[in-house]
């Protein structure tokens, strides 16, 4: 196996991405914005499960 100028060898890549990983989990964390919360109705009640056509044809065509 003939070695070029130019290549990186397997483990000096694998380190290198490696670290690059590690980079970009930290810039994840520290580019975290505010907590996200789910929408809720203006009534301030959970609308609760609603069978739609849409769910009665899943139902209907995985003959629960």
């Amino acid at each position: 196996m003939a070695k070029t100028k130019n290549s990186l060898p397997r483990r000096d890549f694998l380190k290198a991405a490696g670290i690059a990983g590690g980079v970009a989990g930290v810039a994840a964390v520290a580019l975290k914005s505010k907590p996200v919360s789910a929408a809720v109705p203006e009534s301030g009640k959970s609308s609760g499960y609603r069978e739609t056509e849409h769910v009665k044809k899943y139902y209907e065509l995985a003959r629960f």
